[in-house]
């Protein structure tokens, strides 16, 4: 079966990002900033994602563009024979299912957010009411599994359409509406009153603050934002590798998703940081800034309701962008393996999804007794510690020795595929860096995420 290829470039670049850009830029950016002292943790994030972002990215676009497989595939085309490199192949596949097990619940939550915000759901609501609207939500069994199965319904529907028509057609649309309404409210968010110390407090570096709060914790919580930001280390970026032209040099590719996810996460906190400090509210309040913070802002601003549907929105398509992301990726997966028409293959993992989604859908509410992590934790803390601190950094580390180590791929076979086409090019300086360097970063990030 001939392999299907994107039409554009652009499309290539917007899938890509669209898969990074996900509930991490969105929601967890921003709180990860506030918690770790703003403008100091901004600056540290943009040097990590240079230093351990980039690379690997390039490492997975040059894997799957080489190869022409999914990740599943991918590494029989390109190990030696007699190595066990495709291990690692299925476990990529794995951390994909595990990934969308808790993602589509989460997106769920956004999608019923933005109902409730244009059905006025949160109009004179106080702190607390809001509070309670948020802890409804989770407690919805019916409404959780409800908006998780349209999810899966909708992202699935997409992938069957096809790459060109379904996946690249409505990632372009989708991501074009999620850039415009943003920079709108950023816009809007940086003329409200007291919006300057909110944009003081977010892009000024502060060091007495970061050095209070401890500079060994602000700098691992960018390293760590930095490298999960790009869904790296389960081959979600092989795939969109394995879909393009040689016409492009990868590493100017990597560039340009990367700079296209970080203009996300910044100005998510330039929409956030400005209304906090206009209204009082801390910025450090962590998970709940989006849920129930911002409903509360709303509330005080003149068209709020307006405005806070349209934030969910925004909310909504960067959740469902990165879900098509890695539906594909599944999808490609299934096709790879069984060699099946992409229909089948989205019918399948269709309802494999729905039912592997559950437990995190109903974790809350009917399985809130099941605290795997200790009292407080719930089935989506299990699956996102397993993913970001398990997956994404083994597989990560696997890309990287695969791409330099004689035993893999190796470093010429990958700088060869990496530097095929026109624009920014891996250079012969870097290989020391990729080599020896980068894994020991990533070990770091290991090591310090599970302590």
């Amino acid at each position: 079966m001939e392999r299907e290829h994107l039409k554009s470039r652009l499309g290539f670049i917007l899938l890509s990002a669209g898969c990074a850009i996900g509930i991490g830029n969105v929601w967890k950016f921003p709180y990860v900033a506030g918690e770790n002292g703003g403008g100091v943790f901004v600056l540290l994030y943009l040097a990590c994602l240079v230093l351990l972002g980039i690379p690997v990215m390039t490492m997975e676009f040059a894997m799957g563009r080489a190869a022409q497989k999914s990740p599943v595939r991918l590494y029989q085309q390109l190990e030696p024979a007699g190595s066990k490199w495709h291990l690692h192949g299925y476990v990529a596949m794995a951390g994909n299912y595990l990934l969308m097990m808790f993602y589509t619940t989460v997106a769920g939550w956004m999608l019923r957010y933005f109902v409730l915000s244009a059905a006025g759901h949160f109009e004179g609501l106080d702190a607390a009411g809001v509070s309670a609207a948020f802890g409804g939500v989770l407690g919805s069994a019916a409404g959780n599994v409800g908006y998780m199965l349209a999810v899966v319904a909708a992202g699935f529907a997409v992938c069957a359409l096809g790459l060109q028509n379904g996946l690249e057609r409505v990632t372009k649309a989708m991501m074009t509406a999620l850039l415009l309404i943003m920079v709108a409210l950023a816009v809007h968010s940086l003329f409200l009153p007291g919006a300057a110390e909110g944009v003081a407090f977010y892009l000024k570096p502060d060091f007495a603050r970061a050095s209070q709060l401890g500079l060994g914790k602000v700098v691992l919580a960018a390293m760590n934002q930095a490298f999960f930001t790009l869904s790296l280390g389960i081959g979600a970026m092989a795939i969109f590798g394995s879909y393009i032209g040689k016409d492009r040099a990868l590493l100017g590719e990597s560039v340009n998703v990367a700079v296209l996810d970080t203009f996300v996460a910044l100005t998510s906190g330039l929409i956030i940081f400005p209304a906090c400090f206009a209204y009082g509210v801390e910025v450090d309040s962590g998970p709940q800034l989006i849920f129930i913070t911002l409903p509360n802002i709303f509330n005080h601003l003149p068209g709020g309701r307006f405005w806070g549907s349209l934030f969910f929105v925004f909310m909504s398509f960067a959740a469902f962008s990165t879900v098509l992301a890695v539906f594909e990726n599944l999808v490609a997966c299934t096709i790879d393996l069984t060699g099946w028409q992409r229909r089948k293959a989205c019918l399948l993992n269709g309802v494999l999804m729905a039912v592997l989604s559950l437990p995190c859908a109903l974790g809350f509410n009917l399985l809130s007794g099941f605290q795997p992590l200790g009292a407080g934790s719930t089935v989506l803390d299990l699956e996102d510690f397993l993913v970001s601190n398990l997956l994404l950094p083994i597989g990560s580390l696997a890309f990287v020795l695969f791409c330099t180590l004689r035993g893999g791929w190796g470093w010429d076979n990958f700088v060869s595929e990496a530097n095929t086409g026109r624009g920014l090019r891996v250079v012969r300086w870097m290989r020391p860096y990729m080599t020896f360097v980068l894994p020991v970063l990533i070990v770091v990030v290991f090591v310090l995420g599970l302590l």
